[in-house]
């Protein structure tokens, strides 16, 4: 398996260096390896009922046909241990196995778990009385998880739908909310070194600072903070904002803000073209500021024109891409203005053609 790995991990950082080939004189490439198996630390399964048994199942991307799943390697160890424990005890409870359809596991390597249960029926006080017996066996096996139900219009959360995961880039503690059903990273290894990657990057910057985009939980700003004298960072979904403001106060970060602003808008209050309320309301002062660094982690389709104008206004730009062909198109213009000092690869989705890549930006 090792052997198979690093024959795929240099494929892929080929591939990723052919792609840019046409910048001209590239850094070298920073390749981040993932481990090999039990790197993924969310999956999702669907539950397919056959007679009296109830096993979990895959559907194949090419033949769309359905195949069992007994072991799922990709997924972290812990939720392979509960994997098998989970089916036998949901089938054989009456009330917990009638018309489940799907189970979600969200695991962390800090050794909480959060199962969703999702069903083609409304749930009631019977299932939240045979869920709670659930929880509570599986806590006495050693796991420490919780359990949400979800149905049509309808959500049960017997006491918490987050974990705390703990990641400990360059050997300090961070320690971050992770909502159900929202965006976290799924390789927590590679998103360690990815941290410290963007660590390093933004060194010796205390008397100025950072700027970011499309933020999320917090992930990036909080442990960039100690790296500037003030963070200031944009994220428009509102359960990733409340994720990051719980994660600020967590990490006791004072110098980090978090304004629900979308990329757009961040760039029109920046270029003094609208006022937001929410700005205001979270005691931001664009004039207080002073932004030589921005840090951008964008969807996989980039950014769009105006923003990329609005980036290249800085004197460092720390970008993180989930798709390398839309970061190449940015970087058609960003490269008129910048040059490219670092360059990586993170293999955050081992054996798949998936690559993720991070380039500094310096003005030229």
């Amino acid at each position: 398996m090792n052997k198979d790995y690093q024959t795929q991990l240099d494929q892929k950082s080929a591939s990723l260096q052919e792609l840019f080939s046409s910048f001209g004189e590239l850094p070298e490439l920073e390749v981040f390896r993932s481990p090999p198996e039990h790197y993924r630390m969310r999956a999702e399964f669907r539950v397919w009922h056959d007679e009296e048994d109830l096993y979990y199942i895959m559907f194949d991307q090419a033949t769309k046909e359905r195949y069992k799943v007994e072991k799922f390697p990709v997924a972290s160890e812990l939720i392979n241990r509960l994997m098998p424990i989970l089916i036998e005890k949901v089938k054989h409870s009456e009330v917990l196995r009638r018309r489940i359809f799907q189970i979600d596991f969200l695991s962390t390597l800090s050794g909480e778990m959060l199962v969703s249960l999702l069903y083609h029926r409304q749930l009631d006080d019977e299932w939240v009385e045979a869920v709670r017996e659930l929880k509570q066996e599986l806590i006495d096996d050693g796991f420490n998880l919780h359990v949400i139900g979800r149905a049509r219009k309808q959500k049960i959360v017997l006491d918490h739908e987050h974990v705390i995961e703990k990641l400990y880039p360059n050997d300090k503690e961070i320690r971050y909310m992770q909502v159900e059903n929202s965006f976290t990273q799924p390789n927590a290894t590679v998103a360690t070194k990815m941290l410290e990657w963007a660590i390093d990057c933004t060194l010796n910057s205390q008397d100025s600072d950072l700027l970011e985009l499309y933020c999320g939980n917090g992930n990036f700003s909080i442990a960039l903070a100690p790296n500037f004298r003030q963070v200031l960072a944009t994220e428009v979904a509102k359960p990733s904002v409340d994720s990051a403001q719980f994660n600020i106060a967590e990490n006791k970060v004072p110098n980090l803000k978090i304004a629900r602003l979308s990329a757009e808008e961040i760039t029109e209050a920046i270029n003094d073209e609208r006022s937001f309320s929410r700005l205001r309301q979270q005691e931001v002062d664009l004039s207080e500021y002073h932004f030589k660094t921005i840090f951008v982690d964008p969807p996989r389709a980039g950014m769009d024109e105006k923003s990329v104008a609005m980036v290249q206004a800085y004197d460092r730009i720390v970008y993180i891409s989930c798709n390398p062909d839309s970061l190449k198109d940015n970087l058609q213009t960003l490269t008129k203005t910048h040059k490219i000092t670092r360059f990586a690869m993170f293999d955050q989705f081992p054996f798949t053609h998936h690559t993720e890549a991070g380039v500094l930006l310096e003005r030229v």
